[in-house]
């Protein structure tokens, strides 16, 4: 079963919205945090000036390094490119503070920080998805792995919890900015072919232009897998575009389009009998059902900035998507998503160091989200109609105050509404009720919050900075936990309140992040499965605590370079009338991924590992568990910025049967039940690039 494409037809609003190349900006062209590393542009009297919708990446980090809390930038370059670019773990897997993992070898990931989601191995929640700055994710808060395309970026910014708050993200995740290259920062022609185990191929490329007063760049994906489990069929095409510059001395902008198509097979998740005696089988129910999870996504989104002055400047982003996903699981799922929204910021900075950046953000999205009996994949009789709709206001403010020489302050607040509406269109009358066995779903609910933040930053010496924190956090729920009476109990916000101590240290070619965190949270969202590994429900937890150590970084010692990061994740309920103090159920306490190459002269070779010391609970009574595990692997490449490159790249080389990540149930009563997600056995990828 294949998804049709939806027609392209933006709301008017949105429209109005996206073309307003003239209602704001991000920085002023003098600016310390400017894109002052790409080719400038010329634009009057001779004067060069950078675009400001296209910062740098050094002027991404001098940014970040005034946060008093866990940023990260993640060369693509550098790290994840050098071998098989595939999945966000290819990606994000050692990006300080973040977990994740694949459900079987897809872009369908548990994505977390400090906890956040920790349950749904499917349309993330509690992280603001970003490309270049505009919002990927729908207007409830979920959002789409398949809109990400690891080849195509230039770097990721990762902002863990409240130093997210520039972007209006009030969760407790923080917020991933994925950034595609300048046409300044990347070859004119970029062809790219990988392939290997399982049926994998991907092909890549990528180009761009310098119109003079604009530029633009372009790329193009394809990436079929069989996938190491029956029934993983995998496939998508990506196409992503901008085109942008500056307008005059005080304006720019810069329009970004994207058009996504996916299709996958879900083998379902294993009983811990099943996943030993052969990891490769698919779940029988997923077989006869069919089940898929098929989208097609169209998305356009806008950054403009315009300088005000020396002093004052103001950005808006933009954004409207429409998907259509076509999803047979228990049911056969018909939702079509309309989406768009904007955030205003308007920024201050002061030549003695005071920094002020005030926002509004609002997004409005609608889900017509049809049900059908799944009779072997295609739709049976209909069970349900819903008419979904999501709004979100938001305003924020940060300012930041030097106290004395290398310290500086930080406050911050936020006021945020939200409205989550589920309309149940098909409703049962007298004369069909002995068919149509149904209460009416319908759901109106309002949520709101005010949050804040006090940071303290202090410069100790050159490349060492101490930070701290105390912010709180506000997550309604999703539609789709809203849906279908998903939420079992009370329909509450999630809120928290989190302190964060950490230290940044650079020092020639060490470079380490530390963060230590505690967060007491109320009414954390818990998704849940049934014993086949079929969602639930979610519930409001009470009391729930999540704290931990963030390490992470790189060394280079001569010709060597050892990068990685280090997780101790210790989630659990507080005090809790069932569960008492017991364990979370779905992550593991302790996660540790790194890699040691040889590097020179465009050359690299080296050992990669991947590890989970130690068990943990599938479920919150803590009574089933997944065994941790050890894979490693290697990879040997050459790789320069412009001419032929190759690597060669395998993975879980001992071909070890590991459970990479688990379903979540309340109480499994000890019994062995289909929870559990087995990682790829053994791989070998390769791939080769030119570059013009």
């Amino acid at each position: 079963m294949h998804p049709r494409l939806p027609k392209f037809s933006l709301h008017p609003l949105a429209l109005a919205l996206l073309l307003l190349p003239g209602a704001a900006l991000a920085g002023h062209p003098d600016d310390e945090f400017a894109d002052n590393s790409a080719k400038p542009l010329l634009i009057k009297n001779g004067k060069y000036q950078a675009d400001p919708t296209r910062p740098s990446k050094n002027a991404v980090r001098a940014k970040q390094a005034h946060i008093p809390g866990g940023a990260t930038l993640v060369d693509a370059e550098r790290t994840y490119k050098q071998g098989r670019a595939s999945t966000l773990q290819d990606s994000l897997g050692m990006a300080t503070g973040v977990f994740v993992q694949p459900r079987f070898g897809s872009e369908e990931s548990r994505l977390s920080i400090r906890g956040s989601g920790i349950q749904r191995t499917f349309h993330q929640r509690g992280i603001l998805l970003m490309q270049d700055g505009v919002p990927i994710n729908l207007a409830d808060g979920s959002g789409d792995f398949q809109a990400i395309e690891p080849l195509a970026l230039d770097h990721i910014q990762v902002y863990r919890g409240a130093n997210a708050w520039q972007y209006g993200a009030a969760n407790l995740g923080g917020a991933i900015n994925f950034v595609t290259p300048s046409v300044h920062d990347m070859a004119p022609l970029d062809l790219r072919a990988e392939g290997g185990s399982f049926g994998y191929r991907r092909l890549f490329a990528a180009g761009g232009h310098d119109f003079g007063a604009a530029d633009g760049t372009f790329s193009v994906s394809d990436y079929r897998q069989d996938g190491f489990r029956d029934h993983s069929r995998q496939e998508n095409q990506r196409y992503f575009a901008n085109l942008g510059g500056r307008i005059n001395e005080r304006v720019s902008t810069r329009f970004y389009f994207s058009n996504i198509n996916s299709n996958s097979d879900l083998p379902g998740n294993l009983t811990k009998s099943q996943l030993r005696a052969d990891a490769s089988q698919a779940a029988a129910s997923n077989i006869s059902g069919d089940q898929q999870r098929n989208l097609t996504l169209n998305r356009i989104g806008n950054l403009t900035t315009l300088s005000l002055n020396d002093e004052h400047s103001l950005e808006l982003a933009s954004f409207y998507s429409d998907k259509y996903l076509d999803h047979p699981i228990f049911q056969v799922l018909d939702i079509h998503n309309e989406d768009y929204g904007l955030r205003l910021t308007h920024h201050y900075r002061s030549h003695d160091g005071w920094r002020l950046a005030t926002g509004v953000e609002h997004s409005h999205g609608r889900a017509w989200d049809s049900r059908y009996v799944n009779v072997a994949g295609n739709k049976g009789r209909k069970v349900n109609e819903l008419h979904n709709t999501a709004r979100n206001s938001n305003v924020f403010s940060e300012l930041e105050i030097p106290l004395a020489e290398r310290w500086a302050a930080i406050v911050g607040g936020a006021w945020l509404h939200s409205d989550r509406q589920i309309d149940d269109r098909l409703q049962c009358n007298a004369f069909v009720s002995s068919f149509c066995l149904k209460q009416d779903e319908s759901v109106e609910q309002s949520y709101t919050g005010r949050v804040g933040r006090l940071g303290l930053r202090h410069d100790y010496a050159p490349g060492i900075q101490f930070y701290g924190n105390l912010s709180q956090s506000h997550e309604p729920p999703t539609l789709s936990e809203m849906a279908g009476a998903q939420i079992i109990n009370k329909n509450a916000a999630q809120t928290a309140n989190t302190l964060e101590l950490g230290m940044r240290w650079k020092y020639d070619t060490l470079d380490l992040d530390l963060a230590v965190y505690r967060s007491e949270i109320r009414d954390e969202l818990l998704a849940l499965n049934d014993a086949n590994g079929n969602a639930l429900g979610t519930i409001n937890a009470d009391r729930t605590l999540h704290q931990g150590v963030e390490f992470g970084g790189s060394w280079t010692l001569d010709q060597f370079v050892v990068r990685g990061q280090y997780l101790l994740n210790d989630f659990r309920f507080d005090n809790d009338k069932v569960y008492g103090d017991n364990r979370l159920g779905g992550i593991p306490k302790q996660f540790v991924k790194g890699e040691v190459l040889w590097q020179q002269d465009g050359w690299y070779a080296g050992p990669t590992l991947e590890w989970v010391p130690g068990h943990y609970n599938v479920d919150h009574a803590e009574t089933l568990y997944a065994e941790g595990y050890a894979i490693w692997g290697a990879k040997l490449g050459y790789r320069q910025p412009h001419g032929f490159g190759f690597f060669v790249e395998g993975r879980n080389l001992s071909d070890k049967t590991y459970i990479a990540t688990t379903g979540v149930v309340a109480d499994a009563k000890g019994q062995d039940q289909a929870q559990f997600l087995p990682g790829d056995g053994r791989a070998v990828f390769a791939g080769v690039e030119w570059r013009l």
